[in-house]
């Protein structure tokens, strides 16, 4: 993202000859006057020549309040004649006199991110950090302000301040870093409001308008919100402060629903403000460099799309582990568990992205195609492919680590998983038989986000017995790992150097702290400036949220109607048990296990 800079693609030109047929014909000094009304979806106009040439009545659609780029003629298409040291000028019809012309030059577009939530955590900690990363890199358009709403009374000078606390310059640090800083937070501003209020938001338009100063005006609402009151935001905030002459987005963070009824029922609510493709649900995995990798690695690669089938891939590892437990959030965990919170979404969207047919195009939608094709083919989760746990306390060096239900916020008797594993499969001709498995918890004995792509074995090979009794090690791994120390490595067999016939497995190890120096830009960085520039390659559509709940929903309602109790697992161990039984049920090893990095 060094390089980055803002793309004018991101804002539409707006004038009605910005279309370089209509310029070609107009070959000669010219001055143009427009007539516009936000009110008419067609506005007509003839163009006339002073030279006595005749006139030619045009229309242009209008959209969204602006003139679009599109002009056809009406009533003939006469070419225009070369006619030198005249003037060119554009009379409105009879219906349209009246109305104040303006300027066509005047093009210009604002963008304004209003952060909705300003003084929560997830604001000060990523959101702030991020837009400021974008506006270090120039990455932001040249016209943007950042608006701060929340409930908190709170100045825009209070507001720069707490700000600032959280922000810091690339690795590569500029002797222009502070500068920058103090030109970052000139440009945020706070408004204090209830989220359901429609006149608080209205008040919130008022100081927009004044920082759009009449530009065409781009909003982002950024909702860091509790999801009990997304509605009541989205609709204050589309009904008062939605803009008049651009385009309006929302971001929705995660989680979208507890299961497919609360779920379709939340997207029923916001469509009845928000059309779907103002709608940005937020999944920050899919921003991370290494999961934006996955189809690079697969579709830029000759040696590997090829292998990336049931023929050649014995079975497929998503691995969540924290090396924490709830501290801080137990309340708001406990209401979800670490299915909602991480597999539904997280390792879903990662297992989606691996093991989808290429798309047709690079294209949004087509990528969204493709991954919903993937969630539908997926076959019912069974009761006994999942295993789930939860942290009991546990003493290690002298430290004492809590239980989960040692939280206060937590109910002592809760059954909320805080570890869970599962096999899932693919019914497709591609993946038909081949377990996918995710196991996700907190509380473990490290901190890592991978996918594991374990070979078959080699059939008849030659060398079997050189690896001894343990024949997992005679099989190929492609190992991404998504954090931390981004990394992708293959495992392969190697002879060991010597006179005897002994052999090894090697990795061929690509890190990218080794081979890029410039640092990765946080997952948010990305996702936020996809939402100002318009693209949805990363966010969630509405049927792929709905067949992801129809997957899960099933089994967390057999768990949770069955009361089913988590397997207790030391804080700071490898998890349940049980989890080890489920991959040999599949006669699989997790690849995280026993030291095999």
């Amino acid at each position: 993202m060094a390089s980055c800079c803002f793309s004018s693609s991101a804002t539409n030109s707006r004038s009605i000859y910005s279309s370089a047929s209509i310029l070609q014909r107009i070959q000669q000094q010219h001055v143009i006057v427009s007539v516009a009304s936000p009110g008419l979806q067609y506005n007509k106009f003839s163009l006339r020549s002073n030279s006595n040439s005749p006139s030619f009545p045009l229309a242009a659609a209008s959209q969204d309040g602006a003139i679009s780029t599109t002009v056809t003629s009406i009533e003939n298409d006469i070419p225009l004649k070369k006619v030198r040291d005249t003037k060119i000028s554009v009379a409105p019809p009879e219906e349209s006199k009246g109305i104040t012309p303006f300027d066509l030059n005047k093009d210009k577009s604002s963008v304004t991110i209003t952060v909705v939530g300003a003084s929560g955590d997830l604001a000060k900690k990523k959101i702030f950090p991020a837009l400021f990363a974008l506006y270090y890199e120039d990455c932001l358009p040249e016209h943007f302000t950042i608006f701060g709403y929340a409930r908190s009374k709170m100045t825009d000078a209070e507001l720069r301040e707490m700000v600032s606390k959280t922000l810091t310059c690339r690795i590569d640090k500029r002797a222009n870093c502070g500068e920058k800083m103090e030109q970052f937070l000139k440009r945020c501003f706070y408004h204090s409001g209830q989220y359901d209020s429609e006149a608080n938001f209205a008040e919130l338009d008022k100081k927009l308008k004044e920082h759009e100063a009449g530009t065409i005006a781009n909003r982002l609402f950024y909702l860091s919100i509790p999801p009990n009151i997304f509605i009541n935001a989205v609709k204050s905030a589309s009904t008062s402060a939605s803009s008049a002459n651009g385009w309006t987005r929302v971001i929705v963070e995660k989680p979208f629903g507890r299961d497919s009824e609360s779920s379709a029922a939340l997207t029923t609510a916001l469509k009845q403000y928000l059309e779907e493709d103002q709608i940005f649900r937020i999944d920050h995995y899919l921003g991370k460099e290494m999961v934006e990798n996955i189809s690079v690695l697969r579709f830029s690669n000759l040696i590997f799309e090829p292998l990336w089938s049931r023929q050649f891939i014995r079975n497929v590892q998503l691995i969540f582990s924290e090396d924490f437990g709830t501290e801080g959030r137990g309340g708001y965990f406990d209401n979800y568990g670490i299915v909602r919170d991480i597999m539904q979404n997280h390792l879903l969207q990662i297992l989606a992205l691996f093991a989808m047919e290429t798309p047709v195009s690079l294209d949004a939608e087509d990528i969204r195609n493709e991954k919903v094709k993937v969630l539908r083919s997926m076959r019912p989760i069974q009761l006994d492919d999942v295993v789930i746990g939860q942290y009991k306390s546990h003493t290690r060096g002298g430290v004492n680590y809590p239980a989960y239900t040692d939280d206060k916020t937590v109910p002592h008797n809760s059954l909320t998983p805080t570890f869970a594993a599962a096999a899932l499969f693919i019914d497709n001709a591609r993946w038909d038989g081949v377990p996918f498995l995710m196991k996700a918890g907190k509380a473990l004995h490290d901190r890592r986000t991978e996918i594991r792509v374990q070979f078959r074995h080699v059939p008849g090979n030659l060398y079997k017995r050189n690896f001894g009794t343990d024949l997992d090690h005679e099989t190929n791994e492609l190992v991404i790992r998504v954090q931390p120390d981004e990394a992708i490595y293959l495992k392969i067999n190697n002879k060991v150097p010597g006179l005897g016939m002994r052999l090894d497995r090697s990795n061929l190890n690509l890190l990218y702290s080794t081979r890029y120096s410039g640092e990765i830009p946080d997952a948010y960085e990305r996702l936020l400036l996809d939402a100002v520039e318009g693209e949805r390659r990363l966010f969630i559509r509405s049927d792929e949220l709905d067949a992801a709940w129809s997957l899960f929903t099933p089994v967390l309602k057999d768990l949770e109607d069955k009361k089913t109790v988590p397997e207790y697992y030391p804080y700071g161990s490898r998890g349940p048990v049980g989890a080890h039984y489920l991959a040999a049920k599949y006669k699989v090893r997790w690849g995280d296990f026993a030291g095999d990095q």
